[in-house]
This record gives structure tokens, C-alpha cells and sequence, in this order.
């Protein structure tokens, strides 16, 4: 895995420094649209272990954040479903980045502006180490996936296609 050089702070890289979270910094030239394909192409991992942040919201607006695997979809009626909600779909970009406090394509699960109920790829869990947004275009970090249920409260779920 590239590693490179150290990145300003982020809202996410202090909430990690403050609960005192081990992880690397992974910087890549951000590309529009580009993806997880992307970033793990040119930080030489596997896009399933490259988790992608994004930002839905239920039926009655109200948001929530999942955590996916790079190289798979959420299908988002399993989510529904599991969660109790009639139906989920993805935000807005705006109204992504008014939850979040992060600009899309680099929305990062931690040091969000509000505090949003937490989803994550039962599978993701099982990794020895996932990449995350680490809060800015291009900046992945890279930590153990059990900082997302002890940190964050993820919840567990089973919603990849």
C-alpha cells in the first residue's frame, strides 16, 4: 500500500487523534467520479477493502450514513428493511454536505457536523484493515474496522449487492 506524506488536519483526523485511533494516511490524486475504483488503483489495495462513506436519508428525511464496500451497491430496500424504515435513499449532494459538514467525495463516518445514526457492511468488519475517507478529496485513512463500532456505534447490517 502507497503511503504518503502528512495531510492538514480534517475534522475526521482530529476525532481520531482525540480517542487516540491508530491509523495511516493514504493520499491519492482525487479524480471526479472516479470512485473507490480509483483510489485503490492508485494506493494499490483492494477496492473491497477501500470503504465508500455515504450519506441517505429515510423516508422522512431523516439522515443516516453507510458504510459499503468500494466494490459493491447498497441495496437500500435490505436497508429499509433491516432498519425499520419504509424506504432509504441517497441525499442530495447538498443536503449530504449540509449533514455531514463534508464535501462530497470526501465524507468522512468520523467528525461529522451532526451526529448520524451509523450503518456498516457486516462483512467490512471481518477485514484485518479498511481505507476510509479521512475527511478531504483524495485522503484516505487506514485503520481496523472495529474502530467504526467502537467509535462510531455502527450497527451492523447485511445490504450489498
Amino acid at each position: 500500500m502507497k503511503k504518503s506524506a502528512h495531510v492538514s488536519e480534517t475534522p475526521a483526523t482530529q476525532f481520531l487523534r482525540r480517542h487516540g485511533v491508530s491509523f495511516t494516511e493514504h493520499v491519492y490524486d482525487y479524480v471526479e467520479h472516479g470512485g473507490t475504483a480509483e483510489s485503490a488503483r492508485q494506493l494499490g489495495v483492494a477496492e473491497h477493502a477501500v470503504i465508500k462513506t455515504l450519506v441517505m436519508q429515510d423516508e422522512r428525511a431523516r439522515p443516516l450514513i453507510v458504510l459499503m464496500h468500494g466494490d459493491k451497491q447498497v441495496s437500500t430496500k435490505n436497508l429499509a428493511r433491516q432498519i425499520g424504515a419504509k424506504s432509504i435513499e441517497p441525499c442530495t449532494p447538498e443536503a449530504a454536505q449540509r449533514h455531514s459538514g463534508y464535501q462530497v467525495g470526501g465524507t468522512s463516518p468520523f467528525g461529522t457536523k451532526k451526529a448520524l445514526p451509523v450503518y456498516v457492511e457486516a462483512t467490512a468488519l471481518a477485514l484485518p484493515r479498511i481505507c476510509i475517507n479521512g475527511g478531504r478529496r483524495g485522503y484516505l485513512v487506514g485503520l481496523a474496522p472495529g474502530v467504526l463500532t467502537e467509535l462510531l456505534a455502527a450497527t451492523p447490517v447485511h445490504c450489498a449487492l
